[in-house]
């Protein structure tokens, strides 16, 4: 459960490679529904639990043995967390986990991890949600796993309120701001050695589109890549536009318009903080790392952590 939709991935590991059986993705946007003091309200609780019960029914019905349900940043720092976790509990019988700061940068991180191989070498990863940018940086496991407080929406709601498209010297304060809340991530990065930059999510996946990568239809083998001239470019385009305009350019969605210019602000500090050239696009982002570290440890004794709830498909 993101702050743009409910993502489902019902997947089956066969001979420690993952097979996607389904997937499927509902429109949420619950940070429009987002007080001033962050509370997410009843409305918010009911699109959730319409969705987990959607996701539900839909995973079990693809024959899912287990369901492992979790939400990110936008509910885990909404005051009014409990509450939502309540009703989602009494409506549907699933609980709804949060995932911890940096936690999620460690899924995302197994994902890219697996999916780019061991020939890579070591890897910095980077995703940029709705609440917050997840950044991690290792060789076989995450040497360290950060979450900043850079997502696209966030930063599109505290920076460009009231403003479509932003006036310039606003998008020049949010670019100083983004250089200052990456430089921890980028010192430790450096000093981590050489390593080739993955990226997720929706964000990084559309401004690739958008800077000429082959669209989704194409398949996920498809190699993908993103270079930093092209997203300066696409920065100067989404900035020059109000957000139905972008939505009409190659890869923005209508319901990511509004965000694409403090996504792109963002994805572009950080590759020119990091001193890249591009980047590869990993179709893999969360949902594959949550799965695929539950077959890696489903032998292991004790917990595989607080943070995750598997739930038999039987017992929902």
């Amino acid at each position: 459960m993101g702050s743009q939709s409910a993502s489902l991935l019902v997947a089956d590991s066969v001979k420690g490679v993952l097979e996607p059986v389904d997937s499927a993705r509902r429109r949420l946007r619950l940070a429009q529904l987002a007080g001033r003091d962050g509370r997410l309200g009843k409305a918010a609780a009911d699109r959730i639990a319409d969705a987990v019960a959607e996701c539900r029914d839909r995973a079990r019905e693809a024959g899912a043995e287990e369901l492992m349900v979790y939400a990110t940043a936008v509910v885990r720092e909404a005051p009014d967390r409990a509450e939502l976790q309540r009703t989602v509990k009494e409506r549907t019988g699933v609980r709804l986990p949060v995932l911890p700061p940096g936690r999620k940068a460690e899924m995302a991180f197994l994902a890219a991890r697996r999916w780019a191989g061991r020939r890579a070498g070591p890897l910095t990863l980077l995703d940029i949600g709705g609440s917050r940018l997840e950044v991690a940086a290792g060789d076989g496991r995450p040497d360290f796993a950060m979450s900043l407080p850079l997502g696209a929406g966030r930063l599109t709601r505290e920076w460009f309120a009231g403003q479509d498209p932003p006036e310039p010297e606003v998008l020049e304060r949010l670019r100083l701001h983004v250089q200052g809340e990456l430089a921890d991530a980028v010192r430790r990065i450096h000093d981590s050695g050489p390593s080739t930059t993955v990226v997720t999510s929706r964000t990084f996946q559309q401004l690739a589109r958008l800077c000429g990568a082959a669209p989704r239809r194409a398949g996920p083998r498809v190699p993908r890549v993103l270079g930093v001239d092209d997203l300066g470019r696409a920065v100067e385009q989404l900035a020059a536009l109000p957000a139905p305009e972008r939505a009409k350019l190659p890869g923005i969605s209508t319901a990511r318009s509004g965000q694409a210019l403090a996504g792109a602000v963002v994805a572009h500090e950080a590759m020119r903080q990091l001193g890249l050239e591009s980047v590869r696009v990993c179709p893999w982002a969360v949902r594959e790392g949550v799965i695929l570290h539950r077959v890696e440890t489903a032998d292991r004794p004790g917990p595989a952590g607080p943070w995750q709830r598997l739930e038999p498909m039987g017992g929902c």
